[in-house]
């Protein structure tokens, strides 16, 4: 979850971007190993200084005015990220990614690189967007007027439609993610796979348009394979790599021994 306390995060003022070759041959400060990142340079403190990794943010970034960022995140080359949008903590934003204004993004979340994140989509905690990802939020785009003599506004409007992917899910490379749905708890989407409806908590999602073929556990492993014909009723199941065990009925996946860490959510500003 994006932290409740305002000061926990870093309001950044804006930033330009540097030409490649201004990046380049900019002197590195020095520093200790423990700090050997691009961007910004801070050294590590112990003791009674010691406080979270600062932001680290590639000089080749551009971070608009007024975007929040969560500490011990990293911002790395050539991503782009719109004002008003909010990021939790230790999360890192891949190489590339545009993420556009009033997205909200939970903490400990990992966006790969080429990512495309639009308005009115809401990331929790924990989740994987892999590389080359696109979300949506326009059920009917259109450049221009009926007449084709104006250019519509890009600003959200009736036909917006809110994207929300739940904790600890993670999305396959190269998909694209549709609008008005959510990706449920701790799913996993297929790489390659078109979303156009919700996927439900813990749903193993593949395919054109993506389907439901099994269900995973928290950590990642398929548990089963749902059969093409008839229901799974299951009282217990346990993941054979880490030991989680859940219920299935109905294709509703039920924990029976979650780790105990409660469930995540974005705090809307």
């Amino acid at each position: 979850m994006v932290p409740r306390h305002r000061d926990r995060l870093q309001v950044i003022q804006g930033r330009a971007s540097r030409p490649p070759e201004a990046a380049e041959d900019a002197p590195v400060p020095e520093r200790r190993p423990a700090e050997r990142v691009l961007g910004r340079f801070q050294h590590p403190r112990t003791g009674r200084d010691a406080r979270p990794v600062d932001v680290r943010i590639h000089p080749t970034a551009i971070v608009e005015e007024g975007v929040e960022i969560g500490p011990g995140t990293s911002i790395w080359d050539n991503v782009h990220i719109r004002h008003s949008t909010r990021i939790g903590a230790e999360c890192i934003v891949g190489e590339k990614t545009y993420i556009a204004y009033d997205v909200r993004i939970g903490s400990r979340v990992k966006i790969n690189a080429f990512v495309y994140i639009c308005t009115a989509v809401t990331i929790e905690d924990g989740v994987m967007v892999s590389a080359g990802t696109v979300f949506t939020n326009d059920r009917f785009p259109r450049a221009a007027t009926v007449d084709l003599k104006h250019l519509r506004s890009s600003d959200p409007d009736e036909q917006t439609r809110p994207t929300l992917v739940r904790e600890g899910a993670t999305i396959g490379a190269g998909s694209v993610i549709g609008c008005d749905l959510v990706i449920g708890r701790f799913a996993m989407v297929g790489m390659g796979a078109l979303v156009t409806r919700s996927v439900p908590d813990f749903h193993l999602a593949i395919g054109h348009p993506a389907r439901s073929v099994g269900c995973v556990c928290r950590c990642g492993q398929v548990l089963l394979r749902f059969p093409k014909d008839g229901d799974v009723a299951l009282e217990r199941i346990a993941c054979e790599a880490c030991g989680l065990a859940y219920a299935v009925q109905g294709g509703v996946v039920t924990e029976l021994t979650p780790p105990g860490q409660g469930r995540g959510n974005v705090i809307e500003s």
